[in-house]
């Protein structure tokens, strides 16, 4: 857990300040642009995503420590390559980046909250007893919100410089959360077998799970194409550095980290098949 407690802040606050150089006040104004999209993609995100969580929480037989983890992951926003996911996907960027841009500034405050609400339900016992919700507000302001809004400042007084550097950022940002999430697991290595037998399929089955849910709640709200993507890509990415950083403040042992970093690796796999999957169809339906 040291390099979760030493390293983890600061990659993450990197991570969130190369974030915020990629943002304007412009970005925050999209939310007019798109007011359904950003709705439906930010219920998908804060209330759908840990409400699938908890319930297979419950269905699958997991230790309880597992089942903690996995609401930390749920809690998350959505991870910082969705943007150029998204892009690549066809899907729309500019929704990408505001619903990025506003959960991430906000999740200090989400972050807690599903977690204080969600541990005596699955646990049926009362918060961890050094556990101070006001205090993990604060801490979580400081290494997430914090280093957006300086981002965005950045970019404001020195606009030639992050034009330049900001998709060099982005992409260290990229580099520094897998050398973050491996290192995490190198240092368990000689768990990570029983890891993924124990919390393996659970993540996997929540990635597909709340996939087919955002698209059911976009089908249901009439998402035109574009923005389903990106609220699918939105939703079944999350901040794996940040949940792994949270639940290291929180927790000591490493066994809460299990279903963050399966749920990490998986992900990506699961997202990679659905892009390809929607490159595949385009080109037959262009012939």
């Amino acid at each position: 857990m040291e390099i979760v407690k030493i390293a983890g802040p600061l990659i993450l606050a990197f991570i969130m300040l190369s974030l915020g150089m990629g943002l304007t006040v412009g970005d925050f104004k999209k939310l007019i642009t798109y007011p359904k999209d950003f709705f439906v993609g930010a219920l998908s995100q804060i209330i759908l995503f840990p409400i699938l969580a908890l319930i297979l929480a419950f269905v699958f037989p997991i230790p309880v420590e597992l089942k903690v983890g996995l609401i930390l992951l749920a809690a998350a926003p959505g991870g910082v390559t969705t943007n150029i996911i998204s892009k690549f996907a066809d899907g729309n960027v500019a929704l990408s980046i505001s619903l990025t841009a506003v959960i991430s500034l906000i999740c200090f405050i989400t972050v807690p909250l599903i977690f204080s609400f969600s541990y005596p339900i699955i646990t049926g016992e009362s918060l961890p007893f050094d556990y101070s919700i006001g205090n993990i507000i604060v801490q979580i302001f400081l290494i997430t919100t914090i280093p957006v809004i300086l981002g965005m400042i950045l970019k404001v007084l020195l606009p030639n410089f992050t034009a330049k550097f900001v998709k060099f950022f982005v992409n260290l940002s990229f580099i520094l959360f897998l050398f973050f999430v491996f290192s995490a697991i190198y240092s368990e290595f000689q768990n990570i077998a029983g890891y993924f037998k124990a919390s393996g399929l659970i993540t996997l089955v929540l990635n597909v799970v709340v996939l087919i849910a955002a698209f059911l709640l976009c089908s249901i709200f009439k998402i035109e194409n574009s923005s389903k993507k990106t609220i699918l890509i939105e939703t079944g990415l999350q901040n794996g550095t940040l949940a792994v950083v949270v639940t290291g403040l929180i927790f000591n042992d490493p066994i809460y980290l299990v279903p963050i970093a399966t749920y990490s690796l998986i992900m990506y796999a699961v997202i990679f098949i659905y892009v390809i999957g929607l490159k595949f169809i385009h080109v037959k339906d262009s012939e």
